[in-house]
């Protein structure tokens, strides 16, 4: 693909999704990393460790284990349903997956423009990096490419789908590196008043973002809507009273629901996207409503709701625009990590900043703000987030603090090139492809035959799928550090 770029150890700039935090205090690159070298390139501040030739691993050790993760629960969650996403309200070990990824953005992005030699020219790189990951968004999950199991590949341009998850994080990527570039004051940080003065406004940028979410949330009126039934949301099933019809009536006509069929929301996304653009096989189709089988797919009960079958993008506009504000609290936290040089100042200011996000979660959860992915509540991303920042200091604390870092190798290769690994893994490029040779029959394929001879040999086809995933992982991991090795990085 021509918007990919192989790197190597030239002094390149670090890939979108795989941003290196070195030292701020070592002037000039070891072995292998990945810096900005000529006059024009954004200047790459680099966090201050007690070594200053040490490398904070943790980062890429969080990137790595989240791209992990995401196979995990896109592989295995249809063996295992109570890890994969939660069907509309409620938090699962998916549902950290994207918070995870909008987080590590945000400690990235306050590294590398803590210092910025032009800011026009700073801001160009930002929207060239964003636009082409967009595309690159677009490209993988716009319905050009049909996964595993689907050996065909083309899509209708009417059909598109334009949202997803690269288009997210290029949405709060860009968010977050406006804000640093242009939003932080030039004010020395030598107290907690200087460091709040220096990032106030994008303080008041997050807050201003989640004002406008619950405005619009709770006070846009939704009113009755249809859609197409047609064969990209229609599955093989047996046949269901209205499900028949060329289109289907919502009824709706409320305010501030939450609810699958008449949220704003999604109510954004017809307007803006066209029903048509929109993800045709939305998780509340894994709801007790709309599923026997709930919490995983299945088939429609008697008494389905016609709703169940309309299209719902979970990466949509509005639920981007309130993802951003998890890019911001990453953002806060490698501000901590640029300002304060002591380990154990990092590892307290994190915690109890992280403590605070996770219980004002559950605190509006109690209040009757409910968790809830697809639409990125309030409660929702607090507790997420809290939840990635606990997460960032147990691994700074073990891999950088403690350096206990050969367990972690693998997640840290991954890490350090995680878009390729996106690419080929969590949107079944290779698997794909691999299954494109087969023996008389498309199911007689490498991947195929792998996996049901491990369901044999472990008796059981939910936990053989479950090793299968492990091993994919596995594999991934090694990949990612003979990449590593060759000093080979893949870049937008």
């Amino acid at each position: 693909m021509s918007s990919l770029t192989v790197v190597t150890d030239s002094g390149e700039r670090a890939p979108l999704l795989c941003i290196s935090s070195p030292e701020l205090s070592h002037s000039h690159p070891r072995d292998g990393e990945i810096v900005s070298s000529s006059s024009d390139e954004i200047a790459v501040s680099k966090p201050t460790l007690s070594d200053p030739k040490q490398r904070l691993v943790s980062l890429d050790v969080f990137r790595g284990l989240t791209i992990a993760l995401m196979i995990l629960v896109d592989d295995a969650g249809k063996a295992f349903p109570s890890i994969n996403h939660s069907p509309w309200f409620g938090v699962t070990l998916a549902d950290f997956v994207m918070p995870f990824f909008l987080f590590i953005v945000g400690v990235s992005a306050s590294l590398v423009f803590k210092k910025v030699s032009c800011k026009p020219q700073a801001t160009k790189k930002v929207l060239l990096r964003t636009v082409k990951l967009f595309i690159l968004g677009v490209v993988l999950q716009g319905g050009y490419f049909h996964g595993r199991n689907n050996l065909s590949y083309g899509v209708d341009i009417a059909k598109i789908r334009w949202m997803g998850v690269l288009q997210r994080i290029s949405i709060g990527y860009l968010f977050a590196s406006i804000l640093e570039i242009w939003f932080a004051n030039d004010y020395h940080v030598d107290s907690s008043k200087a460091f709040i003065r220096r990032y106030f406004f994008q303080a008041l940028a997050g807050m201003l973002i989640g004002l406008s979410y619950l405005i619009l949330v709770y006070g846009l009126y939704v009113p009755d809507w249809f859609f197409e039934i047609s064969s990209l949301n229609m599955e093989p099933r047996s046949p269901v009273s209205g499900y028949r019809l060329s289109t289907q009536t919502v009824n709706c006509g409320v305010r501030g629901s939450l609810e699958p069929p008449c949220n704003v929301v999604g109510l954004i996304d017809r307007l803006l996207l066209g029903e048509k653009h929109l993800y045709q096989r939305p998780v509340y189709r894994r709801t007790k409503e709309c599923s026997v089988n709930s919490p995983d797919y299945g088939p429609p009960p008697s008494n389905a709701p016609g709703w169940c079958l309309a299209p719902f993008d979970p990466e949509g506009i509005l639920s981007s625009l309130m993802a951003t504000v998890t890019c911001l609290v990453g953002l806060h936290f490698g501000h901590i990590l640029v300002h304060v040089k002591d380990h154990r100042q990092r590892v307290i200011f994190w915690s109890v900043f992280s403590v605070f996000l996770t219980v004002a979660g559950y605190v509006l959860e109690l209040a009757g703000v409910p968790l809830s992915k697809p639409l990125y509540t309030l409660s929702y991303m607090f507790i997420t987030a809290g939840v990635s920042g606990l997460l960032l200091v147990v691994l700074y604390y073990i891999v950088d603090v403690k350096c206990f870092q050969k367990p972690m190798i693998l997640f840290q290769w991954m890490g350090m090139n995680a878009l390729i690994l996106y690419a080929m893994a969590a949107c079944d490029l290779f698997s794909g492809a691999v299954q494109g040779f087969y023996w008389y029959s498309p199911d007689n394929n490498l991947v195929d035959i792998t996996e049901r001879f491990i369901q044999a040999a472990f008796n059981s086809k939910k936990w053989g799928t479950l090793v299968f995933v492990m091993l994919e992982i596995l594999f991934w991991g090694l990949v990612a550090g003979f990449l590593h090795a060759k000093k080979v990085y893949i870049k937008l």
